[in-house]
C-alpha cells in the first residue's frame, strides 16, 4: 500500500550539497518563469496581482514540503482562473476562501482514504473536453484586452457569451498601438524560446511590454495603453491570516463549489505528477499529494490567496534545469516571496497587451487541440459525444456540470457497451453442426439445455438471463460461466427468478465453471444453498455427466 509520507523526508535520506547547488538554480529560475505567470493568472481570476504570488509562495512552498512529488511546482493554474473568476464575479471573495478551506478538507480526506488513483477513472474525454472548455474561456477573456478595448461599466462579463457579447459591442474602441504591443508581446513569446532556451521568454515579453508602452503613451496620447497599475492597487506586503467569516449559510452555498475546486485540484495535480513522473524517471504517491494540495490551499485561503495546484509547465521546467528534490519548489516560493516583498511595485508598469497574450498562449497551450481534433476523427461516435458534451457544457454552464455530465454520459455508455458484450447462447445438437466429426464437440444428454454465459453479469446485462427459455420437457438446464468474471446482486437476483422458474417446471439447474467473484456473491446470497451446493461442477464435462444421472 501506498505510504502516506512526503517525498520530501525521503529524498532528504540522501541529499547532498551537489544536488542543493543544482535545486536552487532550477528553482530561482522556475520562478522567473512563475513571476509573469502568477501575476497574469491572478488578474485572470478577477482578484489583484499579489493573490496569485500568495498561491505560489504559500500554497508551491507547503505542497513542496509535504507533497508526494519529488519534482512538482505548484502555484496558480489556468486551469482553476476561470472558476474563480465566476465565483468572485458572482459570490465574493469571502465565499472563495470558506470554499478553498472545504475543498483543502476534501482533498485531505480524498488522500486519507486513498481516493488518489481512482481519479485514473475520469477518461481521458472527459479531461480533454473540459480543459479545452477552460482555455477557449480563457482566450475569450483576454480579447478585451489583446485589442484595447473599453467596455462600459456594468457591463455582464462573467459567460463566454457575456464577453463575446460586450466585445462586439465596444468594438468601435479598438486601440491600434494596444494591438501592436498585444502582437509583439506574443510574437515573442513564441519565437523567443527558439532563439535562446536560458532566459524565459515571458520576462523578457513583459520587459518589451513595458519599453513599449512608455514610448506609445508619449506618442498616441489619445490612445492610452492600460497597464496593471492603471486598473488594480498593488500591494507589496505580506499577509496576515485571516479566518473567512463562517455562517451555515454561507458553508451551504460553497459546497457545490468546493467540490468543483477540490475535483480540479486533484485533477490538474495528478495529471501534472504524472507526465512529471515520465520526464523524470519517478513514481509519485498520489494520497499525500492530495492531503499536501489540501493543506497547501487552506493555509492559502487564509491568506487570501487563490487556488494553487500542480503546473505541468513550471514542472517541466524544473525538470529541463536539473531540480530533483522537493527543495527546488521550496526555492521557487522563497525567491517569489522576495519579488513581492521587494519588486512588486514594478509590476504596475506591466501592460494589459502583455498580460492578455501570455493568457492567450497559456490558453492555446493548454488547449491540447490536436489531441481534440485527433479524437474527432478517430473516437468512437460515443466517445466524440461524451468530448464534445463536456467541452460545451463546460463552456456555456460550468465545470462542475461538465464533469458531472462527462462521468455521467460515460458511465451510460460503459454500462451499454458492456451489456453488448454479455451474450447467453444456447449450445446447438450434433446433428445441427456442419462437421459432426469435430472432436471439441460434447454430447449433451436428452431433454438437457445448456447455455454458455460471457462477459459480466451486472444489471444493465441481467435482463438477458430471463430470455432463456424454458421448456418443460426439458430436466435440466446447465449454466456455463467460465466466462463470467463478474456479477452484482441485481444480475443474482435476476439468476434466483430463474431458477424459481426452473423450479415451478420441475427442470434441475447445474452451474458450471463458477468463478470466485461470482460464487463469492452467490455464497452471501445463499444462492448456492438454494441451488444445491451438489448442482456446482468446476468443469463442463461434470456438469453433463451429472444431468446424465438425473434423466
Amino acid at each position: 500500500m501506498e505510504r502516506l509520507t512526503p517525498k520530501f523526508l525521503t529524498l532528504m535520506k540522501t541529499y547532498d550539497r551537489k544536488q542543493f547547488q543544482k535545486d536552487v538554480i532550477s528553482g530561482l529560475l522556475v520562478a522567473i518563469i512563475a513571476l509573469p505567470l502568477s501575476i497574469a493568472l491572478s488578474i485572470a481570476s478577477g482578484v489583484t496581482p499579489e493573490k496569485g504570488l500568495y498561491a505560489a509562495i504559500i500554497g508551491g512552498f507547503i505542497i513542496s514540503l509535504l507533497g508526494g512529488s519529488r519534482i512538482q511546482i505548484s502555484g496558480p493554474t489556468a486551469a482553476l482562473s476561470t472558476l474563480v473568476a465566476t465565483i468572485v464575479a458572482t459570490k465574493g471573495f469571502e465565499h472563495l476562501m470558506v470554499a478553498m478551506i472545504m475543498a483543502g478538507v476534501l482533498l485531505i480526506f480524498m488522500g486519507l482514504f486513498r481516493l488518489g488513483n481512482l481519479i485514473k477513472f475520469i477518461p481521458f474525454t472527459i479531461t480533454t473536453g473540459f480543459t479545452a472548455g477552460i482555455a477557449c474561456m480563457i482566450f475569450v477573456g483576454q480579447i478585451k484586452d489583446f485589442l484595447g478595448l473599453s467596455i462600459l461599466a456594468g457591463t455582464p462579463y462573467i459567460s463566454v457569451k457575456d464577453k463575446l457579447t460586450a466585445v462586439v459591442e465596444s468594438i468601435h474602441t479598438i486601440k491600434i498601438p494596444s494591438i501592436i504591443i498585444s502582437i509583439i508581446s506574443l510574437g515573442i513569446l513564441i519565437y523567443f524560446p527558439k532563439l535562446n532556451k536560458k532566459i524565459p521568454a515571458s520576462l523578457v515579453a513583459v520587459i518589451v511590454g513595458i519599453i513599449s508602452v512608455h514610448f506609445s503613451n508619449k506618442v498616441f496620447v489619445n490612445h492610452k495603453i492600460f497597464t496593471i497599475g492603471d486598473l488594480y492597487t498593488i500591494t507589496s506586503t505580506f499577509p496576515k491570516p485571516e479566518i473567512p467569516g463562517f455562517s451555515v449559510e454561507l458553508i451551504k452555498n460553497a459546497f457545490p463549489d468546493s467540490i468543483t475546486i477540490a475535483l480540479l485540484i486533484a485533477i490538474v495535480s495528478l495529471l501534472s505528477c504524472v507526465v512529471s513522473d515520465s520526464m523524470a524517471n519517478s513514481k509519485h504517491r498520489s494520497n499525500m499529494e492530495l492531503i499536501a494540495q489540501g493543506i497547501g490551499n487552506m493555509v492559502v485561503a487564509l491568506f487570501g490567496g487563490i487556488p494553487a495546484t500542480g503546473a505541468i509547465a513550471r514542472t517541466a521546467a524544473n525538470v529541463k534545469n536539473g531540480g530533483k528534490t522537493p527543495v527546488s519548489g521550496m526555492v521557487h516560493s522563497i525567491a517569489l516571496l522576495f519579488v513581492l516583498l521587494i519588486l512588486m511595485p514594478y509590476a504596475a508598469l506591466i501592460p494589459m497587451p502583455t498580460i492578455a497574450a501570455i493568457l492567450m498562449l497559456a490558453a492555446y497551450n493548454m488547449s491540447e487541440w490536436r489531441q481534440f481534433a485527433y479524437l474527432i476523427k478517430t473516437a468512437s461516435k460515443s466517445d466524440v459525444f461524451v468530448l464534445i458534451s463536456t467541452f460545451v457544457i463546460a463552456i456555456t454552464v460550468n465545470l462542475l456540470a461538465a464533469i458531472e455530465v462527462g462521468i455521467l454520459l460515460t458511465s451510460i455508455l460503459f454500462m451499454k457497451r458492456m451489456s453488448d458484450v454479455t451474450e447467453i447462447e444456447a449450445w446447438k445438437d450434433l446433428e445441427e453442426e456442419n462437421d459432426p466429426d469435430r472432436i471439441d464437440l460434447k454430447k449433451v444428454p436428452s431433454h438437457t439445455k445448456v447455455y454458455e454465459i460471457s462477459g459480466p453479469l451486472f444489471f444493465a446485462a441481467a435482463d438477458k438471463i430471463l430470455e432463456i427459455p424454458l421448456d418443460s420437457k426439458d430436466k435440466c438446464l446447465i449454466l456455463r460461466m467460465r466466462s463470467v468474471n463478474a456479477m452484482d446482486a441485481t444480475a443474482l437476483r435476476t439468476l434466483d427468478r430463474l431458477l424459481q422458474e426452473c423450479k415451478k417446471r420441475k427442470i434441475t439447474m447445474i452451474l458450471s465453471h463458477v468463478n470466485m467473484q461470482p460464487l463469492t456473491i452467490m455464497r452471501r446470497a445463499g444462492f448456492d444453498e438454494r441451488v444445491g451446493s451438489a448442482y456446482f461442477c468446476n468443469h463442463i464435462d461434470e456438469a453433463l455427466e451429472l444431468a446424465e444421472s438425473l434423466q
